[in-house]
């Protein structure tokens, strides 16, 4: 490899800029990382507290039930075929849920329905400013 030219970044570079970017640009974000579907596992995180691995893993896993679970599959089997929609790709693309203190967004990548993005923000964020922060932020990076 020529290192005179360090060519594209490496994949663990554009996903370390991915999740720096969302923390830095998305109001009252508090943390983001990145989900691989395929296998369950946290790719990158970003946060502004320390965590406990037990508690990011748990994260990843969870992420994986809430796009990918048995029932959620179903579900959008069934709506899929209900609208003639002849595909493999994932019918629920977006996710937003709300705990007492922070408010989660669950955003699968455009360019790549493997991976998905966390963005954890304050209860007080602006809801609409998240999704277009967020959206602005992938739609940026581009393909992942």
């Amino acid at each position: 490899m020529n290192t005179n030219n360090p060519g594209p970044a490496s994949m663990t570079e554009r996903l370390g800029g991915l999740v720096k970017s969302l923390r830095n640009e998305v109001p009252d974000c508090v943390a983001t990382g990145i989900i691989d579907m395929s296998t369950g596992m946290l790719l990158s995180v970003e946060t502004v507290d320390n965590h406990p691995a037990e508690v990011l893993d748990l994260l990843a896993a969870a992420t994986l039930d809430l796009f990918q679970g048995r029932n959620v599959v179903m579900i959008e089997d069934i709506w899929k075929e209900r609208r003639g929609i002849r595909s493999d790709e994932h019918y629920f693309q977006e996710i937003l849920v709300n705990s007492n203190n922070l408010t989660h967004l669950f955003l699968r990548a455009e360019s790549r329905d493997d991976l998905v993005v966390v963005v954890v923000c304050r209860k007080t964020v602006n809801v609409g400013m998240l999704f277009a922060q967020s959206r602005r932020v992938l739609k940026e990076i581009g393909r992942i």
